[in-house]
């Protein structure tokens, strides 16, 4: 009961939706910004746009060091879309989220195609693969246009400056328009790449999700979250529902040199047109041994179930795939690709590097997958 009275009580001498300043955050961000390798390129929306593609559901640790090398294999977003989608495949491999590269090849391609990036959110949001958060990004950070962009560093800190209760996604409108109207101030409209990137950087190093720094904080003084003592429990986030669970059986084929069979997945759906390793579809009702058998890619081979089951989150599922092993028949041809263990766990998406790791932990393959 005292807390609920603390809290009406600050909510009641605070202004419904508080106006931090920008000038406090972009000096702040001025001394503490984080160096990051595309802030290095000097408004390349090339190199921006490719940073927040692969940023989306990816930490900046694991992203930074994929940047650099996709970039030295794709110097230009002309040669991204020259290249073939086989080859961005095998570069994106291990980054997840697999149709973000099918959606960044095309839009690569329809850039080219145009003459250039569009300088504008609408225009940016016109190409393929780009949405809301992308465009926005992209339009304010590369071409300096006055918009911010709504990602979870953002969503955090203006539901917790702004006090705002109401649970996510119904509360998303209300968040961006209150982060929008932080940018009508005179030093973020001047500097609107920095502005928000202040933001992103806020949320990510001070404003984070569990036990914020806040006496760090440039806006603690105004932070209405702070204030009424709820800015750890913000933003809230409505109940997900449960994600059902998806099952599949491989098959990891190794001839006599130890290289494994892997075979190009069909290029729509997930992982699509990546190389994989061959087995059933992924289905919530589990596969007996007869029908799993029918998708061996050699059906004589001697079979062994190895022991566990690998593990792999998608967004709207889980799986579990077990995993039979055999050695390639002396004078028995098969159809795909075949990689030694190390080639394989490079070329290889998560999910079915989980499946390496698994023959790999029973003795199946050599311990190079690492």
């Amino acid at each position: 009961m005292i807390r609920v009275a603390l809290r009406r009580l600050a909510a009641s001498v605070l202004p419904p939706d508080p106006l931090p300043s920008a000038g406090d955050l972009l000096a702040w961000y001025d001394r503490h910004r984080r160096a990051l390798p595309w802030r290095e390129a000097a408004r390349d929306p090339y190199r921006i746009w490719l940073s927040e593609v692969m940023l989306q559901q990816t930490t900046v640790a694991a992203v930074a060091p994929r940047w650099r090398r996709f970039l030295a294999r794709f110097p230009t977003v002309a040669a991204l879309a020259a290249a073939p989608w086989e080859a961005v495949a095998e570069e994106w491999a291990g980054l997840g989220y697999y149709a973000r590269a099918r959606n960044l090849h095309a839009c690569a391609q329809a850039v080219v195609a145009r003459g250039g990036f569009p300088d504008t959110v609408e225009g940016l949001r016109a190409l393929p693969g780009i949405g809301a958060y992308t465009a926005a990004a992209v339009a304010a950070i590369a071409f300096g246009r006055p918009v911010v962009p709504l990602d979870g560093n953002v969503e955090r800190v203006t539901a917790r400056v702004a006090a705002v209760e109401e649970a996510l996604p119904g509360a998303r409108p209300r968040l961006a328009a209150l982060a929008q109207g932080w940018m009508a101030q005179a030093p973020a409209r001047e500097r609107p790449a920095d502005f928000v990137q202040a933001l992103f950087d806020l949320g990510a190093t001070i404003c984070v999700p569990r036990s914020p720094a806040c006496v760090l904080c440039p806006w603690q003084a105004g932070c209405a979250g702070r204030i009424s003592g709820i800015a750890p429990l913000l933003p809230r986030k409505a109940p997900k529902p449960a994600r059902p669970l998806k099952r599949g059986v491989h098959f990891l084929l190794s001839d006599s040199a130890g290289r494994l069979l892997l075979r190009r997945r069909p290029p729509s759906g997930l992982l699509g047109g990546m190389l994989g390793i061959p087995g059933t579809p992924w289905r919530e009702e589990g596969w007996s041994t007869e029908e799993a058998m029918a998708h061996a890619p050699l059906a004589s081979a001697n079979w062994r179930a190895l022991p566990g089951e690998a593990k792999h989150g998608f967004t709207h599922f889980e799986l579990r795939m077990a995993l039979l092993a055999a050695t390639l028949p002396p004078g028995a041809a098969v159809e795909g690709e075949w990689l030694t263990p190390a080639a394989a766990a490079q070329a290889l998406p998560g999910a079915m590097q989980r499946l390496l790791a698994l023959a790999e932990a029973a003795g199946a393959v050599a311990s190079d997958t690492a």
